[in-house]
């Protein structure tokens, strides 16, 4: 009886033979067709397109091996849905239902490439077979994503037939925990939910302290506006995330692991469940892992959807059925976490980038980025660029590559005017400094923050005191409410940001801005309350003049803050179309047949509708 057969595996060697006989049986020449179902592909209908697949391969009746998987996010969420082929790794985008036909007749079972499916290079009109010829994807280098795309999330053995859960065979059957320990010292990994801290610093004091049972604990609950990074590791390989946490919990003497997510992640909890089930069935999970002595299991906890409760002991404290409140930071949570107990959290990238530090050594790790930054960092880019998606890129990197190569630059011909960096806590960098590079410490001194990898680039139509004012408005809303600092400061700096981007400003409300700011700084209790003014100072140090332009002008030098620009018909450009005057709801537009229309300032209630309606962009914002 062959592995396969065998419902649970007793042994390393069993793993490892499974593995081979699984690679043994793949056909070099079998169609397989991977069809996206991420995030940015799946609210596009990429799930109806993998059913549509999967129909057509049951009704072809031709002589040839056929496979349709439901995979990972790409990455190139602005393209989707993608569809990849193989052999030929042929990369199909916009792919829509009525292309699935042509694609099984001419690619499936005819070999040739279908055109006009092919991705286009917006600057040299040249066309792109595979996604190593696209700029987007020849930057990148995907450790934590390396599976992504690749492999089915539902099906385990997908994930062993790449070597998958070989680093718990190998840690198990030849290396002791401090060994482990050592080699992700060695690869310098830092936690990639926010702090930086170094896991294996962590991962020593957790181990080293003492108390009965400890607990490893996966971070999933991200919250970050526009983040989609670690939803997109556990909805399309969440395995990895298992097989880091099991690593850990051997190298620390854990027995239980929680991984703590978004509710509003369904599909990454139906997919983790799965996968769960599945390493239990197989032996991976529960008691003597592969037919060692160390025992280990995983539960699913699911966040209510309170920020505040991604930062570790807010965290623990939901965990624990109480409020999501965060705790004084003189208390360790390595040495008293959850229930009191050793406690070692990780968020999911962490966690994703253990396997393959244990398989290719801490030294490989360590070659890629910066001396004080090892490794990649998964970004969700979006906001103002061409080609939004999901990225993973060596440590240092400048922003500049990402916006412009990864990115393909500002979209619509605009200029670029900053990038928002490590969430609703992070600094806004302008144009000035799009060659810093990206790491820990050279973000913090431009005054933002890596974070958990949140990126939103902004082009010249947006107001750098309405951005301050959006995040301090989310953090205000998300605050815990516990301290004084952060419940009274954010409100009264949220007020301040309001009047401003009325029109009401007064002068010295930025003095208050960043006096607030520095008393939130000193005295908030947790990392929420003590970075929530990242936005307002890092806007107030690049863009002051936009501030003293509301305050002492009375004027949105972007045109975003109503009430601080008006709108005019250019009556060089106006057609006398009627359009605008139709759909005006304020009756302030005036004209006739032949004659430019006039917009009547003092009815005008500068609700926009004739700007977003005129086809002739004869209106305009002054």
């Amino acid at each position: 009886m062959t592995v396969l057969g065998n419902a649970k595996l007793r042994s390393t060697a069993e793993l490892e033979h499974m593995q081979e006989e699984l690679r043994a049986r793949h056909t070099p020449s079998a169609k397989c067709v991977r069809v996206c179902t991420g995030p940015g592909c799946a609210v596009k209908g990429s799930p109806k397109l993998y059913e549509l697949f999967c129909e057509a391969v049951e009704r072809t009746g031709a002589n040839v091996e056929i496979e349709a998987k439901s995979v990972g996010c790409h990455g190139l969420c602005e393209c989707g849905p993608i569809v990849l082929i193989q052999p030929g790794n042929i990369f199909y985008q916009k792919v829509e239902e009525p292309d699935i036909a042509e694609i099984f007749r001419e690619t499936i079972l005819g070999d040739r490439v279908v055109e006009k499916l092919l991705y286009e290079n917006p600057a040299t009109g040249q066309k792109a077979v595979t996604p190593e010829e696209i700029t987007f994807y020849k930057v990148q280098k995907r450790i934590a994503l390396a599976g992504n795309g690749l492999i089915e999330p539902t099906k385990i053995t997908d994930y062993i037939a790449e070597r998958g859960y070989i680093a718990l065979a190998k840690v198990i059957s030849s290396m002791a925990p401090e060994e482990v320990v050592s080699e992700v010292e060695a690869s310098g990994l830092r936690g990639r939910g926010g702090g930086g801290f170094p896991t294996a610093r962590k991962w020593h004091s957790c181990r080293e302290a003492e108390g009965l049972p400890k607990y490893v604990i996966c971070n999933g609950d991200e919250g970050d506006p526009g983040a989609f990074m670690d939803r997109s590791i556990m909805e399309g390989n969440p395995h990895s995330v298992i097989e880091g946490m099991l690593i850990g919990a051997y190298a620390i003497g854990s027995e239980q692991g929680y991984i703590y997510v978004r509710n509003e992640y369904p599909l990454a909890v139906e997919h983790l469940k799965t996968a769960i089930s599945q390493a239990r069935e197989m032996g991976l999970l529960g008691q003597n892992i592969l037919g060692s002595a160390f025992s280990f299991d995983i539960r699913i906890n699911r966040g209510g959807g309170a920020f505040v409760c991604g930062e570790s002991t807010a965290l623990m404290a939901s965990l624990e059925g109480r409020p999501g409140e965060p705790r004084a930071k003189y208390i360790h949570t390595v040495e008293s976490g959850f229930r009191g107990k050793p406690t070692n959290l990780n968020n999911v990238e962490t966690w994703a980038n253990i396997p393959q530090i244990i398989n290719r050594g801490g030294e490989w790790f360590a070659g890629i980025g910066t001396e004080e930054s090892k490794g990649t960092k998964v970004f969700s880019l979006v906001g103002k660029v061409k080609n939004t998606g999901l990225v993973e890129v060596p440590m240092g990197i400048t922003l500049r590559r990402i916006v412009e190569e990864i990115g393909g630059g500002i979209a619509g011909g605009k200029r670029f005017k900053a990038v928002q960096t490590g969430g609703p806590s992070g600094g806004c960098i302008p144009a000035e400094h799009l060659d810093a590079r990206v790491d820990f410490d050279e973000l913090t001194k431009l005054g933002s923050m890596m974070g958990s990898g949140g990126m939103i680039v902004m082009d010249e139509d947006t107001c750098m005191v309405r951005v301050a004012k959006y995040f301090t408005n989310f953090l205000q809303k998300e605050s815990c409410g516990k301290c004084t600092p952060c419940r009274e400061g954010l409100s009264q700096m949220l007020h301040i940001l309001e009047r401003i981007t009325k029109g009401e400003g007064e002068v010295g409300d930025v003095e208050e801005l960043e006096g607030l700011a520095e008393l939130l700084e000193g005295t908030a209790l947790c990392a929420l309350g003590k970075t929530a003014a990242n936005p307002i100072m890092s806007t107030i140090r690049y863009f002051r003049d936009e501030y003293d332009a509301h305050i002492k002008e009375k004027r949105c030098p972007a045109k975003e803050c109503r009430g601080l620009f008006r709108y005019e018909i250019d009556p060089e450009a106006c057609t006398a179309c009627g359009i605008c005057l139709k759909n005006c709801p304020a009756d302030a537009i005036t004209g006739e047949k032949k004659v430019s229309h006039v917009i009547n300032q003092e009815k005008c209630t500068l609700c926009g509708m004739c700007w977003e309606k005129c086809p002739f962009t004869a209106v305009l914002k002054v």
